[in-house]
């Protein structure tokens, strides 16, 4: 890891870790703000995987922390509430999800997250089948994230 790419690392950690203190109420740590708002996630991407810890979770207000892992790629982080396989959503001729194709809702996303950032998202799931997905289609190299394995699926109970 260059010096750079290690400075912009500790760099994001610090101001998330800042705007996480500032959010919480006197006397109370980052941990507890959070934990008292409901289920949180922890999601990292990177090529060619989507990585939620933990892997499933309770209905009601989830928080969704996305870390993009790279080591190169731009990602972005979508999710869908689907019966559907995670491997069998379906697609356009680029291999990208069609996100407005039949059986599938788009819940919520995150656009565009560079390597090394760290972004969040909160939804409010009911029980049932979901799919977390990187949708992000490269021209220059001809890669749908979603072909590439950037899926998998996300059970609420």
């Amino acid at each position: 890891m260059s010096i750079t790419k290690a400075f912009r690392s500790i760099t994001a950690f610090a101001l998330a870790s800042s705007a996480l203190a500032a959010c919480a109420s006197p006397g109370s740590s980052p941990t507890d703000s959070m934990a008292a708002g409901g289920n949180v996630v922890a999601v990292t991407l990177q090529e060619w995987a989507v990585l939620p810890s933990p892997s499933s979770a309770s209905a009601g207000e989830i928080t969704f922390q996305v870390t993009n892992d790279g080591p190169e790629d731009i990602h972005e982080f979508v999710i869908l509430r689907t019966d559907l396989d995670p491997a069998e959503l379906p697609t356009d001729e680029n291999g990208a999800v069609t996100e407005e194709g039949e059986g599938i809702e788009v819940i919520d996303e995150i656009e565009d997250i560079p390597v090394g950032e760290t972004q969040e998202v909160t939804v409010t799931l009911e029980a049932g089948n979901y799919v977390l997905l990187c949708n992000v289609y490269g021209e220059e190299e001809d890669e749908a994230h979603y072909m590439m394995g950037m899926r998998v699926a996300f059970p609420v109970q």
